[in-house]
């Protein structure tokens, strides 16, 4: 009878050991996810033809600025962030391309949340920050057809976080911006997957203003009535 309840016990121990090595790894995790590319060799390429090389960088919002950097960000987004891809310490990976040893744009990839699940939007950039490629990396939609479709993302092509100000994240208007409105939604149904893609985009945009490009849109936020900072 002891025997037994020792085995029990074990058992029991070996169980509970099982039970934390499987879900603490995950709660570690739940706050950081991260966007990276795929293949980075094979899409900096497509992305950027003639490229020879790229450097990878790793920066957060944590280790950035803290919570003075997230408010900043929330407010130049016009939005809080929120869920597991809006966590302060999500590791963001900037990728900064080069020819030769010439520098010539930026890769960056922001997560987003989708009518359906989740989304990743990449922007490849100029060195100013201005909108080369668009294009969904993960896209989760009964309508993804239609929002890959390089007609959707050409639209973004040309823009800047200049362009975006006046984008409200949380009701879609455009704030009266001409080149804004000129991004047509490919199908009505998929409105809330459209929106997302723009504020992923504004969000993407934000990002790298604050971690590459020294705030150097700032102040049309400020223009536009954003606090200054």
């Amino acid at each position: 009878m002891n025997s037994g309840g020792a085995d029990m016990h074990k058992k029991t121990r070996i169980l509970w050991l099982l039970f934390l090595l499987l879900v603490l790894p995950a709660r570690e995790s739940r706050g950081a996810v991260g966007c990276d590319l795929n293949d980075p060799d094979r899409d900096v390429a497509r992305l950027f033809p003639g490229s020879t090389g790229f450097k990878t960088n790793y920066v957060s919002i944590d280790k950035k600025g803290g919570p003075a950097l997230l408010a900043q960000i929330e407010d130049r987004l016009g939005d809080q962030f929120q869920g597991l891809y809006e966590t302060i310490d999500v590791p963001y990976t900037l990728y900064e391309v080069f020819k030769g040893k010439e520098k010539i744009g930026y890769i960056h990839g922001v997560n987003e949340k989708g009518q359906y699940g989740g989304l990743q939007v990449f922007l490849a950039l100029d060195l100013n920050g201005v909108i080369k490629t668009f294009y969904f990396q993960k896209l989760t939609s009964k309508y993804g057809r239609e929002l890959r479709d390089s007609t959707f993302g050409d639209q973004f092509v040309g823009l800047s976080l200049k362009d975006f100000y006046r984008y409200d994240v949380k009701t879609g208007s455009t704030g009266g911006d001409a080149a804004l409105e000129k991004i047509k939604n490919p199908v009505p149904e998929a409105e809330p997957d459209f929106k997302a893609a723009l504020r992923a985009t504004k969000k993407n945009l934000i990002l790298v203003d604050e971690f590459i490009l020294d705030n150097k849109y700032l102040p049309y936020h400020q223009a536009a009535g954003g606090t200054k900072s």
